[in-house]
């Protein structure tokens, strides 16, 4: 079917998607259109009809087209294979096509305080972590590439992902079935997955760049630390092993550093090793065997160190009163 879309003369923005049984990807895509200036007090439409399409500006998760310089984004039709970008395989949803399109926009809105190449990073960093797995979900791909081996789970948890929590907004199939027992589903679930991804969107812009920028700042000024450049020191405590491993690749420099040290909650020091991976417990190097799981003045003693406090029994942490004691700690695992 031929979608003509008709000049509006009215001020007022009109957003589209289908009436009836929704899910989380045009929940979403409409929720993020709406943050951006120019469609905040759009009027929000359900509806199959073509003639109510028409008369929109942008029609999401209906229409059978995906014409972005039309407003029309919808990914059902059989020759829809958009990704998110080269790097990516999974089929875009809806949200998916909407952030693509609007997703630096969307991020400025809600972040202004970002630099340019900031939303940049965001803007993949929120695909990959958030959106790619909405459109997935609705497209119906599986996140093991081998569903033959029949793995079986321990325990059943669809009914808290999101998309199940958006599905069970819908009306029971027993209740009342009207469009306005629909749409107000509809305009629940989408204020619920839009306060998820806000609240996402927010968490990276004020809490995982700054810990990202810290850690850089300490890798960039870890031969200040120890002349081996194997030690970074973080200004401030903020988690750092998932950034420490992309500014080592960043800077071309992967595996070399092996201890971190920084300020815990009581104003003592403490020495991290470094986990081979994010998800790991071996550590690239550990602290000195024959020092582990003594404590204090036991641990002093041993050391010729003031002020220690302890060496996990596994290695793979220590603390000590202050930065001098924690640093030589590490020095003496090198």
């Amino acid at each position: 079917m031929v979608v003509t879309k008709k000049p509006k003369l009215e001020m007022v923005k009109q957003i589209c998607t289908h009436s009836g049984s929704f899910h989380a990807d045009e929940a979403l895509a409409v929720y993020m259109l709406r943050t951006l200036p120019e469609y905040k007090d759009a009027k929000v439409v359900r509806s199959r009809d073509p003639a109510k399409w028409a008369e929109s500006d942008i029609v999401v998760d209906v229409s059978g087209k995906y014409e972005p310089e039309n407003g029309l984004f919808d990914h059902h039709q059989r020759e829809f294979f958009e990704t998110f970008s080269d790097r990516y395989k999974t089929k875009l949803s809806s949200a998916g096509l909407v952030y693509k399109h609007f997703g630096k926009d969307i991020i400025a809105g809600l972040q202004p305080q970002l630099s340019a190449q900031e939303r940049t990073l965001l803007y993949e960093k929120v695909y990959k972590e958030f959106i790619e797995a909405l459109d997935a979900n609705d497209n119906g791909i599986s996140n093991f590439d081998a569903e033959e081996l029949q793995v079986k789970p321990k325990f059943n948890d669809k009914n808290i992902t999101i998309p199940s929590i958006v599905s069970h907004m819908n009306p029971n199939w027993n209740a009342d079935s009207s469009d306005a027992a629909f749409d107000e589903g509809f305009f629940r679930a989408s204020s619920f997955i839009g306060g998820v991804f806000k609240d996402l969107v927010r968490g990276y812009g004020e809490s995982w760049l700054p810990a990202k920028a810290l850690v850089r700042n300490a890798v960039e000024n870890r031969f200040s630390v120890d002349k081996s450049g194997k030690i970074i020191q973080l200004t401030q405590f903020c988690p750092w092993k998932e950034h420490l491993y992309e500014v080592e690749r960043d800077l071309k420099i992967e595996n070399q550093i092996e201890f971190v040290l920084f300020e815990d909650s009581s104003s003592a020091w403490r020495v991290s090793t470094v986990p081979v991976s994010s998800t790991s417990f071996k550590f690239r190097k550990g602290l000195p065997e024959p020092l582990r799981g003594l404590r204090d003045e036991k641990l002093s003693q041993e050391t010729g160190l003031p002020g220690c406090i302890f060496i996990h029994a596994a290695g793979f942490i220590g603390g000590a009163q202050t930065q001098e004691t924690a640093l030589k700690l590490a020095q003496m695992s090198i």
